[in-house]
């Protein structure tokens, strides 16, 4: 759990935010361990709901991985406009117990139609650690923001790296049903916290004075600059996501069906996120030194040269080595990006700014697992990584062309 930095103590603020950091940061690594609990065997859920065969069960992967997303991607814009017009800490609320009924449901499905139909409800009530960035966003002194989200980050990428290890110990020892059912437990503790512990003092605006979309943009200094980080935070997740839905698989290739399927798959899903929580301060910190963006261009280059040797590895301890290396850099990626969004708004639209970027990253978390099953089903797991290490090429090509000739400027405290 975060510690209280005193220097980012604001002597007057209208809500005590280093408490509500603190209760938030709990709540994303309830949420984050709770995602991920169940994550490292959705393949193996699908297989056991009837879907059978190297084609069918890649596909149907692929579609239950990335139908959350699509769905959170069209619901994001009608739940952002709710959270500015009726408050945050409801967003919470409603996101936390919305996602323990669905996984309750998970837990009970009896067929695959059943299940993609409750991983699309999911997708449009989730959205807990989006909700909580943007009630740190809006209470934290704009000059202390990059800290407090930082800081926050941390929060679901820990859970994200325990929630893996426990999930495959529990669903080798107790079956895959009951994790789910343990799932909705902890989503349901985090309603409870946030209820109780979460403070917020809104004033309730009326749509009819809400900023259009046009004038969000409109109000930007660099509008251009930031499209192009939306774009950007999409690729990252086209690459992230294209292996997600293949990772257990692939394992189980290379692994000679091992017994412990479920649990080596999880310590592997697991340790990109052990990489990123000691990498992002760290990284974060020299990107204030030296600029974000030169932290978003190496990084990138960097995957490239992970991604491709994970295509030739021979077990399952070449991958996680590899794979540990790839959350270096994924450690880095996203925050860079959050950071040049900060230097490049306003107070006033950084709540909706970062909602868009929101829906960039769900729309990539949909093509990512789309793609990276169908590659699968065609050419072979191996395939899924050397296409995977061409689009984050693409991207870093990309981030350089639009970033090259950008000054790195650190907000203004206000």
């Amino acid at each position: 759990m975060p510690t209280e930095d005193p220097a980012t103590i604001d002597p007057s603020p209208p809500v005590n935010w280093q408490r509500n950091l603190m209760v938030v940061w709990i709540g994303c690594f309830l949420t984050g361990a709770a995602f991920s609990l169940v994550m490292p065997f959705l393949p193996l859920y699908v297989e056991q709901l009837g879907i059978t065969g190297h084609r069918e069960l890649n596909l149907w992967s692929g579609l239950v991985f990335s139908i959350t997303f699509l769905f959170s991607a069209l619901a994001s814009p009608f739940w952002g406009g709710l959270a500015d017009r009726r408050g945050r800490k409801l967003m919470l609320l409603r996101s936390a117990l919305g996602m323990a009924i669905i996984m309750v449901l998970m837990g009970l499905a009896q067929n695959i139609w059943q299940f993609l139909g409750l991983r699309a409800m999911l997708g449009v009530l989730g959205g807990f650690v989006p909700n909580a960035n943007a009630l740190i966003a809006t209470q934290v002194p704009r000059n202390r923001s990059g800290w407090a989200l930082g800081t926050l980050s941390t929060g679901a990428v820990s859970g994200a790296l325990l929630g893996p290890l426990i999930g495959g110990f529990l669903a080798d020892r107790y079956g895959l049903r009951p994790v789910f059912f343990i799932t909705a437990s902890v989503l349901f503790i985090c309603f409870l916290l946030t209820w109780y512990a979460v403070k917020e003092q809104f004033t309730r605006v009326h749509k009819r004075d809400m900023l259009s979309g046009r004038q969000v943009f409109a109000s930007l200094k660099k509008p251009k600059l930031v499209l192009g980080l939306f774009i950007t935070t999409m690729i990252i997740q086209v690459a992230t996501g294209s292996i997600a839905p293949i990772l257990t698989l692939y394992v189980r290739e290379i692994s000679n069906n091992i017994e412990n399927l479920a649990f080596i798959s999880g310590f592997i899903a697991s340790v990109p996120g052990f990489a990123a929580l000691l990498s992002a301060p760290r990284l974060g910190k020299l990107g204030d030194r030296i600029g974000p963006e030169r932290i978003l261009i190496a990084m990138l280059i960097f995957s490239i040269l992970v991604l491709i040797p994970m295509a030739f590895v021979q077990n399952p301890w070449q991958l996680a080595v590899l794979r540990f290396l790839l959350g270096v850099a994924d450690g880095a990626l996203l925050p860079a990006v959050q950071t040049l969004l900060i230097y490049n708004c306003s107070n006033q639209v950084a709540g909706r700014i970062f909602s868009y970027n929101q829906s960039f990253r769900d729309i990539g978390n949909v093509s990512g697992p789309l793609l990276g099953s169908s590659v699968a089903a065609t050419l072979g797991f191996r395939a899924v990584f050397v296409v995977t290490a061409i689009v984050v090429l693409f991207n870093a090509i990309y981030s350089y062309w639009f970033l090259a000739r950008k000054v790195h400027e650190p907000p203004s405290e206000e």
